[in-house]
């Protein structure tokens, strides 16, 4: 899919695959775009069952390094049984590195976890939240080959790092079952376009083999109370 400028997300975002499987890439705009109006029952998410997965490389898809962020509020509305707006907020000080994926001898996942806690990334004392707000949910008939198992719909929304919000677009599940309901997406953003540019220099050696690329997996599940 193709980028228009750069989730995020991500982002969230919430997961993903290898370098050589990368999910969906979210179409993105330049500027924000008007929320969805809340329409009909306004589902409560329940944060504890919500998540957001990530995973980033390095360039050529080496060293692969993943984790989880947590939801800490949100809502999505429903209007005729079908997914019409909705929103959720994002605890960057939650992020975690799964220990896992950080395999060297002389790295540690702790270590890494600051660093992407400091300003180099998501400067989390200064941005300690992130967003997404839903701006448009339409049919999807045919998904890609790499979208989220069973999407079935078209989700746009504003998503805020760092102060900066961006739309983008991908694929997602929605599904409204009696008084539930939730959303699962998985898609690539560019880091960059928010302004995470620390590795992204490509005079410097250190830093350009961090690619720019994110990959975002967002499982949002809401009620009605």
């Amino acid at each position: 899919m193709k980028k228009i400028g750069v989730i995020a997300l991500a982002g969230l975002g919430l997961l993903l695959a290898s370098c050589g499987d990368k999910k969906t890439e979210a179409a993105t705009a330049t500027q924000e775009q008007t929320v969805a109006e809340k329409q009909g029952n306004v589902f409560t998410v329940d944060v504890a069952a919500s998540k957001v997965n990530w995973k980033a490389f390095h360039k050529g898809g080496f060293a692969p390094r993943w984790g989880t962020l947590s939801v800490s509020t949100g809502e999505l509305s429903v209007a005729d049984n079908q997914l019409a707006s909705g929103e959720f907020v994002i605890d960057m000080k939650s992020l975690k590195v799964d220990p896992a994926s950080v395999t060297e001898k002389d790295k540690k996942y702790t270590d890494l976890e600051g660093h992407l806690k400091n300003a180099d990334f998501f400067d989390v004392e200064k941005h300690p939240t992130a967003d997404f707000k839903i701006t448009k949910v339409e049919d999807l008939a045919t998904p890609g080959a790499d979208a989220v198992a069973g999407a079935n719909k078209t989700v746009s929304g504003n998503l805020t790092l760092l102060g900066k919000t961006m739309n983008v677009t991908f694929p997602a599940k929605v599904d409204i079952i009696d008084k539930s309901a939730t959303l699962k997406a998985q898609f690539t953003v560019n880091r960059a376009d928010w302004g995470i540019k620390f590795g992204t220099d490509e005079t410097d050696p250190a830093e350009w083999m961090i690619s720019k690329d994110i990959e975002i997996a967002i499982d949002v599940k809401a009620d009605q109370k």
